[in-house]
């Protein structure tokens, strides 16, 4: 592999404001304080209130899960399996097999997409320059992308993708590229030109590609996004159970698996081996996962990817607690100072100004046993891999390997950004292995899929879903057969919330202090670190004038 870089700084003093930061799901600022060239200050801003929990209270149960999907256009599945899994786990209902591996099934082709398009279409161009591979030789990128990947790479192919990238760039824009990254011989940019033309060909290969796992979510969820397949008691769709729609999803999820191993993860290691200076940057200290892919939905303990907390970056996993969550809002937009156990949490809105320092988020700020902790890919790849996760530990063990790393180096934007393939991988062959099971289960004369289960009068339930972002759980509570009350922790909370009572910064607020900056007026080392948590931030609302490009500005009373 190539030599480890030293990072690009500069001597600025002052500070930086991102706003919006693109290439995101829903509207963030980030606001930092650079010291001579180094971070020494920051604050993750959600800056729109959207009221959503609120909007739950009084109405029926069932329905939760088609308004709670809707959070967000990209992630909807796990929005509505986690408030059904809260609504099941109110009623103490057991569902039957089936609806265990649909539920799995579809989960695992989200996780697929998800991932795909963070790697390309969301993260790559803070590493990828695109015109860099103006200049790139195409027989040599040909050459470059065989020996890294089983599949063959012709230099017509690459040609052909280096004309289309020409056309866009004389034509005085970039084209799906535009406004996407810093342009201009940034120095923090290190790929050689025919590696950034594999990347741009991935790229526009990947928009393509990534329609697929959407398909084949919708071959058991009836439509992506916002399923319609799930109720409290199991699943709905009946036709899943037919030879033709399992081999529908098969075929989508085939070609899905394919690209993960043959094209995704040979360009991550590329890319990684590039950037291990990224290995020294961007890291946090705590982690939490809620562990995935059960074989009982109401048992935590049965998921095949375990729950499990990291303090200290120490390398022993801890077990996971759930009455240790609370939600801070002393410096959010809202009222109040004290923190809340998610069943008696409170959204009350209470904006004072934008730039205000003190409380200066719509976003809450949850903590776990009083700790910030990083959720998301990383905490589950750490807690699978120290646990002896025998399908995660040797494909850590080889990426380790691959860039020569250990695994101190994932503590890190760089770590972050791996763990994330890490888990496209051993998810993508999990998937393939539970369809399998899915289909012997179906074959042995297994037909059911629901189970037939009522609204309690009064309770309280959980759902815990580990989503491609992180730990999502939602807090349900019924009184009169109706939501009394309703509480979302969602990943991008815990990763990308303000500070909590204590004054302890989020995980991306953490992740920040001390990144180099090469250059203020094109800080894309802060969009590394960003985009690597993969935020989702779609409770807050960007408005924007279609006609003009001009941002509208709301004071919210």
């Amino acid at each position: 592999m190539s030599e480890v870089r030293k990072t690009p700084q500069s001597s600025f003093t002052g500070p930086v404001v991102i706003d919006p930061l693109t290439r995101i799901e829903g509207h963030l600022r980030i606001e930092v304080e650079v010291q001579n060239g180094r971070v020494k200050d920051a604050r993750s801003v959600g800056t729109l209130f959207r009221g959503l929990e609120t909007i739950l209270v009084g109405r029926d149960p069932r329905d939760v899960q088609h308004f709670t999907q809707r959070t967000c256009g990209v992630c909807t599945y796990t929005h509505a399996l986690c408030s059904t899994r809260a609504l099941e786990d109110a009623i103490k209902v057991e569902i039957p097999k089936n609806a265990t591996y649909i539920r799995n099934l579809v989960l695992g082709m989200q996780y697929l997409h998800d991932h795909i398009v963070h790697f390309y279409h969301l993260h790559a161009l803070d590493f990828v320059d695109v015109t860099s591979a103006l200049q790139a030789d195409p027989v040599k990128a040909a050459k470059l992308c065989s020996s890294i990947s089983p599949r063959p790479t012709s230099a017509d192919d690459l040609k052909a993708v280096q004309a289309k990238l020409k056309a866009f760039v004389e034509s005085g824009q970039l084209g799906p590229f535009t406004n996407a990254y810093f342009l201009g011989g940034h120095p923090a940019y290190y790929l050689d030109p025919e590696a950034n033309l594999i990347a741009t060909a991935h790229y526009l290969e990947a928009l393509r590609l990534q329609v697929k796992a959407a398909q084949a979510m919708a071959v058991f969820g009836a439509k992506n996004p916002h399923t319609q397949f799930l109720v409290a008691g199991g699943v709905t769709c009946y036709e899943s159970l037919t030879p033709e729609r399992i081999n529908e999803f098969e075929g989508l999820y085939k070609e899905v698996n394919d690209f993960v191993n043959q094209v995704y993860i040979p360009d991550l290691l590329l890319v990684g081996g590039a950037y291990k200076d990224w290995t020294k940057i961007g890291g946090t200290t705590n982690f939490m996962t809620f562990g995935e892919f059960p074989g009982d939905e109401r048992k935590l303990e049965t998921r095949w990817l375990k729950p499990g907390v990291l303090f200290d970056r120490k390398l022993e996993v801890l077990p996971f607690d759930p009455s240790k969550i609370e939600e801070h809002v002393r410096h959010s937009w809202y009222a109040g100072d004290k923190a809340h156990k998610p069943f008696q949490g409170v959204t009350e809105p209470r904006f004072t100004f934008m730039g205000d320092k003190d409380r200066y988020s719509w976003m809450k700020a949850p903590r776990y046993d009083g700790r910030a902790v990083e959720t998301g890919p990383l905490a589950q790849i750490l807690v699978a891999y120290l646990s002896g996760n025998g399908d995660v530990k040797p494909v850590v063990d080889t990426v380790l390997q691959t860039l020569n790393l250990t695994p101190a180096d994932l503590f890190s934007t760089l770590g972050r950004t791996a763990a994330r393939g890490i888990e496209t991988a051993v998810i993508a062959k999990k998937t393939g292995e539970l369809l399998e099971a899915y289909k012997a289960n179906v074959a042995s004369g297994d037909k059911k899929i629901v189970e037939n289960c009522e609204v309690p009068d009064k309770g309280e339930g959980v759902g815990f879903v580990n989503a491609p972002r992180g730990g999502l759980s939602h807090w349900l509570v019924i009184e009169n057969k109706k939501v009394a009350n309703f509480q979302l922790v969602v990943p991008s909370t815990w990763n990308l919330g303000p500070r909590c009572a204590n004054g302890i910064p989020s995980a991306v607020e953490e992740a920040l202090m001390d990144t180099p900056i090469a250059d203020p007026k094109r800080p894309v080392e802060i969009l590394r670190t960003v985009h690597s948590f993969d935020p989702c931030i779609a409770c807050a609302v960007h408005v924007i004038d279609g006609r003009t490009n001009e941002v509208s500005k709301f004071t919210i009373l």
